[in-house]
């Protein structure tokens, strides 16, 4: 993969985060009754990064917990074991769910997200907030909250980086190196 564009850099990530968390405050009246769960992997930091902007914003600590999709997606099916990075660590009966991934793309990775809450419990309510959303959808699933709409050719990647796990923040577009 070789980097053609850079969408965003630490700083609009930061800002799309902050305005993600305000329009999840407005939207829900608040943090009461909020449990953030971000999917692995750098979904999860931005779940972190959301919870911690919202506790700051009212005053209240939100939960967060760490999907691991793999075993529910359609289009992944492996034959390997594979440990679960699955960690919920509050039931999730009738709470208020806020997903949060770092791009929408077809919508299989929220679809399979979606099984793996359900078969935990009956939540109030899912939202999606997802830092990037890209278009191109398979499936009618659209995020409630986005940092920034970026509209791409299927032979366009969008890559997220964050600081947590590649040591930067940064959203690029990539293309094979052969295009």
């Amino acid at each position: 993969m070789v980097e053609k564009t850079r969408i965003m850099d630490q700083k609009a990530m930061s800002r799309a985060i902050t305005r993600i968390s305000f329009e999840i405050i407005e939207h829900n009246k608040g943090a009461s009754n909020l449990y953030i769960i971000g999917i692995v992997t750098r979904g999860a930091q931005l779940a972190e990064r959301i919870a911690k902007r919202i506790a700051e914003l009212e005053g209240t600590a939100v939960e967060v917990g760490f999907l691991d999709v793999t075993a529910y997606r359609d289009d992944k099916r492996t034959e390997e074991p594979r440990q679960d990075k699955t960690d919920l660590p509050f039931p999730i009966e009738g709470k208020q769910i806020i997903l949060v991934d770092d791009v929408i793309y077809t919508g299989r990775t929220v679809r399979a997200a979606m099984d793996a809450i359900l078969q935990r419990g009956r939540a109030k309510s899912i939202q999606l907030a997802a830092l990037i959303d890209r278009g191109h959808r398979e499936l009618p699933i659209r995020a409630d909250y986005v940092g920034k709409n970026l509209p791409t050719s299927h032979d366009e990647f969008v890559k997220v980086s964050v600081e947590e796990h590649d040591g930067e923040d940064q959203v690029t577009i990539c293309v094979e190196a052969d295009k």
